[in-house]
Order: C-alpha cells, then sequence, then structure tokens
C-alpha cells in the first residue's frame, strides 16, 4: 500500500491527508499529543517505525526557536528512510523583500528569518528526491478573509504598492500531488494574481454585504508584530517552474475563485479529488 507520513498536521497537511486517503493511501500524521489517530512526533519508536513503512515523507513543520525540530530528531533516519518521495513545506518568506517585483525560485534566499532559510537549505540537501514547495499565504474553507471579515477583524492598511501572493489549500494539495510523477526539485505554488491584501477585503465585503473597515496606517490599526512583518515585505512570486515541470495548474488561479469557494465548498468542491492537470 502506498504510505505517505507527515510530520504535522496542521491547515495544509490535513487537507492533503484527506485528498490521498480518498484516493486509498494510508496516511499517518504527527501531532504533539498524538491525538485522534496521529501519532506523538515525540514517540519515536512509532515514527521510525512509519518511516520504515512510508513510501512518501512530508514535513509540514516550520522551525521553532531557531532550528528544525523535525530535522534536529529525524533527520538522521529521514535521510536513510526507504521512501521513494520527500517533500517540505517551505515559505516565499526566505525570499525576503523584493520591492513588488516578481521572484522565481532563481532568486536569492535573503528572508529576515534566518531559521527559516536555513530549514529551506538543510532540507534541500538532505536527500536526492527532495521537492521542495515554498508557499505564500495560505487561505481556504475556514481561514481566510471571510472569516476576519465576519469576526470583525480585517483590515484595510494604508500601503500603496503593496503587493501579496497567496494559495488556496486545495491548490497546495494539488501541487503535492502533481509532484509524486515529478521531477525533484524546488518550487513556487501561488495562485496567478498577485496583489494588494485591501482588494481581499474589498471583495470579500462585497460578497458578504458587509461594510469596509476603514483605511488605516499600520499604528492606527494595532497590527500585530507578525501582521506587521507581513507588511514589510512586498513581492510577486511566480508559479510557471510548476507550471512546466510538474503539470500544475492552481484550480484557483484568483483570489475571486478562491473566495467563492470558502463560502460554497461544498458546492466548489475543494473536499473532493480535483484533477491534477488542468
Amino acid at each position: 500500500m502506498t504510505q505517505m507520513l507527515i510530520f504535522g498536521m496542521g491547515y495544509a497537511a490535513s487537507h492533503l491527508a484527506g485528498r490521498l486517503r480518498a484516493r486509498g493511501w494510508e496516511v499517518i500524521g504527527t501531532t504533539r499529543d498524538g491525538r485522534g489517530d496521529s501519532i506523538a512526533f515525540a514517540d519515536e519508536m512509532a515514527v521510525l517505525v512509519a518511516l520504515r513503512g512510508a513510501t512518501h515523507i512530508l514535513s509540514s513543520v516550520p522551525p521553532v526557536e531557531g532550528a528544525d525540530p523535525v530535522l534536529a530528531r529525524y533527520g538522521q533516519a529521514i535521510a536513510v528512510a526507504p521512501a521513494g518521495w520527500t517533500g517540505y513545506l517551505s515559505s516565499t518568506g526566505v525570499y525576503g523583500d523584493a520591492g513588488g517585483a516578481w521572484v522565481d525560485e532563481s532568486a536569492p534566499v535573503k528572508g529576515r528569518r534566518a531559521d527559516r532559510n536555513a530549514a529551506d537549505a538543510a532540507w534541500q540537501a538532505l536527500r536526492g528526491d527532495m521537492r521542495i514547495f515554498r508557499l505564500p499565504g495560505i487561505y481556504g474553507p475556514g481561514r481566510s478573509i471571510l472569516d476576519r471579515i465576519r469576526e470583525g477583524r480585517a483590515h484595510r492598511i494604508d500601503r500603496p504598492g503593496q503587493v501579496f501572493s497567496r494559495v488556496h489549500v486545495d491548490d497546495i494539495a494539488g501541487g503535492v500531488m502533481a509532484s509524486f510523477r515529478g521531477p525533484a526539485g524546488v518550487y513556487n505554488l501561488a495562485d496567478d494574481e498577485p496583489c494588494h491584501q485591501n482588494r481581499l477585503v474589498e471583495w470579500g465585503c462585497a460578497m458578504l454585504g458587509a461594510r469596509l473597515p476603514p483605511l488605516q496606517s499600520p499604528d492606527e490599526a494595532g497590527l500585530s508584530p507578525a501582521a506587521r512583518a507581513f507588511y514589510a515585505e512586498n513581492r510577486r512570486v511566480a508559479n510557471g517552474k510548476a507550471k512546466r515541470l510538474l503539470g500544475w495548474a492552481p484550480r484557483y488561479p484568483t483570489f475571486r475563485e478562491g473566495l467563492a469557494a470558502c463560502v460554497a465548498p461544498a458546492q466548489a468542491g475543494s473536499a473532493g479529488d480535483l484533477p491534477l492537470h488542468r
């Protein structure tokens, strides 16, 4: 049986697991406490047994306190595991601020978080079958600007010229699955239309019939440190390599299709098995 071991069953990884299980895969995931049908990250015996049986291995765990916990604890075991495919969910934050310019996988790694940059490089060097997926802002059902608008947490920030890329959670799963038959390497998974975050807020308010929040400076909006860091960088993420080499294309090429799927996920098919080619 085809079996994937996923380190870190977070939002994107859990969505991928659901897609794979619908195809008949066995998926074993780790969590901090081993809740549900997962295994505890610290249960070394169970993790090593899973590594020996896995045909595919994926980590979605970000660095913590300056180090990658998966590499620190299981890196050597992963390096020699019999799996034929390994992957790591990284971040387009490794590119740093590009002043609004396009960045592809050849762009220098100069992100403000040294631990992110180091983890990205370390996973690349771990195995010859490694796929690195660099992801921008992730959204989807239950985790989108629509939810923040409903909860009164959406902001419009007065930063002209600020541009962001994003990716729907289902397109992450589609990209990972497309890579099963594609070459190893580094891939950006992003939508086709980078734009200012304010456009999402405005579109979402129109969809929900909600009042637009006021245009504010970061100080006036009382942004958290994480949100301020978000607005400190400005780039457009190119996705052409994944399209060329993996045959992948986003099912939700812009935020408009993606947010429509968040409103009616059942009709949009986000819980189903989506095609890998367009």
